[in-house]
């Protein structure tokens, strides 16, 4: 009948007793909401108290998951324990995921067979108006089995809560005919979720401006946020039916390190968005300045008092964010392609245009033409990204391309830094007339730009505190670089009509971009940057 997540923590089994609200319900009903309002005030505290105590976050999200479970069965035995119609409660979204951060939305779906009688309606709305009495806060839909269908079958969002929904009580046959008439086999097959959440994930990234390197970024929505690494678990579980990130090891979609990368990331946020919840005491994803600096010293950063800098601690802890993300990013970028090549090409070979000996296109994408290219030619690290800006047909890089220019960043050294063809290629790049800001941001993506320019990894995640600057060091200064090029752009010449003529005129116009890369380098140094 019912199904509960586990946690193997013993402070946290304990912070619920079942018994005191199983005797306040069969008794007197004047104490079941007092009664109730303790049990979550203590589930709430308790969790707190083990969080700031070190308890990993990962037992105190999944923990709070298991009590709420246990608190939601308990009252629903006792409401629907009479009820004659099948009806099945069931936790859909992150609470699906059994996963609960202490201000996350409890979000549950009452599934039904057929439109409820006056009986069961009555029961919902007592057992809905105590949740909100009790102060949890509930997200709730209550929807027959044909509705359930229906909705999931028009909306991306309601299928994909669906897919991750978990049987909390009741009636496992109609539980089983949702999952059943709502996978892949009968509607949203593996291609169309996977455009349809690639739409979705666009679309958000550009709400959040394209880049996660706001200086008061939104940890859930933003680039390389927990949604990125949630879309990588649905579009898994859709194409693998996978249950956790680990089995894309198994299917070769990941190496272990690479996992190792994306669980440590998780696991930041996890905590970053914790800590959160309850310094705000609210449902807040928004890594906003006034929480910064208290953050900043609980993760375990402090300020320079000697220097009279008082921002030294936010800056490292933004900048392990920014780092993280970053990582993030990438990982979501390679996975996403990888999918993309599985899911969509998967019985297409696709003609393969060789450009030279070292790279090919594919599906529009570049990769190289073999596995040891970058060992044996280490400046076609910098060459690939020329080739992006002259071939406008290219829409990426291919996965396994992009895990061996991450796999070969070592190559580039003082020697290769020193090579002319090195300087030839970075300048050829800085030159081309069109993709220049694109695989600048592609170069930083990856890790290149830092590696070929070390002044430049300095200033990769950087804060900078004043009016004038709402991005980091890196992120601003690409920013520069993309309006200068603009300035360049006929289409464009009436923003700045002065700036735009004398730009027009110069013969090396390379020089001003390169002016535009480097003016904030030295940023975060103590001394006048400039």
């Amino acid at each position: 009948m019912h199904a509960i997540n586990k946690t193997e923590h013993g402070e946290i089994n304990s912070l619920f007793d079942e018994n005191s609200l199983v005797e306040a319900l069969q008794s007197d009903q004047t104490s079941v909401l007092s009664t109730l309002k303790s049990a979550v005030t203590n589930i709430n505290q308790g969790l707190k108290r083990l969080y700031q105590q070190g308890v990993p976050v990962e037992e105190v999200v999944i923990g709070r998951a298991y009590l709420v479970d246990r608190v939601l069965i308990t009252l629903f035995e006792h409401y629907f324990a009479a009820i004659e119609q099948p009806i099945a409660l069931i936790a859909v979204g992150g609470y699906g995921r059994s996963e609960l951060h202490p201000a996350s939305d409890i979000d549950l779906m009452l599934l039904l067979r057929d439109e409820e009688d006056k009986k069961t309606k009555e029961a919902i709305e007592k057992f809905i108006m105590l949740l909100w009495d009790a102060r949890l806060e509930i997200g709730h839909s209550v929807r027959t089995l044909d509705e359930c269908v229906d909705e999931a079958a028009n909306d991306i969002t309601v299928a994909t809560n669906i897919m991750e929904s978990r049987l909390l009580y009741g009636d496992t046959e109609l539980f089983d005919n949702m999952q059943a008439l709502t996978g892949p086999d009968r509607m949203w097959d593996n291609q169309s979720f996977f455009q349809a959440k690639l739409k979705e994930q666009i679309q958000r990234n550009g709400k959040y401006n394209d880049t996660a390197y706001n200086l008061e970024p939104n940890i859930k929505e933003g680039h390389g946020g927990l949604r990125d690494i949630q879309m990588i678990g649905w579009v898994a579980k859709r194409h693998f039916g996978t249950s956790s990130l680990s089995d894309l090891v198994e299917h070769n979609f990941l190496r272990e390190k690479e996992l190792k990368t994306l669980l440590e990331g998780q696991h930041l946020l996890w905590r970053i968005r914790c800590s959160l919840h309850y310094l705000t005491g609210r449902h807040e994803d928004r890594l906003l300045f006034d929480y910064q600096h208290q953050l900043a010293l609980e993760f375990g950063f402090s300020d320079d008092e000697e220097k009279q800098r008082s921002n030294i601690a936010i800056e490292q802890f933004m900048q392990q964010y920014y780092r993280t993300v970053m990582e993030l990013e990438r990982l979501n970028e390679m996975l996403l392609q990888l999918f993309r090549e599985a899911i969509l090409y998967k019985d297409k070979p696709g003609e393969t245009v060789v450009i030279n000996e070292s790279f090919q296109i594919k599906h529009d994408y570049i990769e190289v033409t073999h596995a040891d290219v970058f060992s044996n030619k280490p400046t076609t690290l910098l060459e690939l990204f020329l080739i992006n800006e002259q071939h406008p047909e290219i829409q990426g890089v291919r996965a396994e391309t992009i895990r061996l220019i991450r796999e070969n960043r070592h190559l580039i050294n003082d020697e290769f830094r020193r090579s002319s063809e090195a300087r030839r290629l970075f300048i050829h790049i800085i030159r081309q007339s069109r993709g220049v800001t694109h695989e600048f941001r592609r170069m930083n993506r990856y890790g290149i730009l830092a590696a070929y320019i070390p002044a430049f990894g300095r200033i990769v995640g950087r804060m900078q505190y004043d009016l004038f600057h709402a991005y980091t060091v890196d992120q601003h200064t690409l920013f520069v670089l993309r309006n200068l090029r603009r300035l360049s752009v006929p289409e464009f010449c009436h923003e700045f009509p002065l700036a735009s003529g004398i730009t027009h005129h110069l013969k090396k116009p390379e020089l001003l971009y390169l002016a535009g890369l480097f003016h904030d380098i030295a940023k975060g140094r103590d001394g006048d940057h400039s």
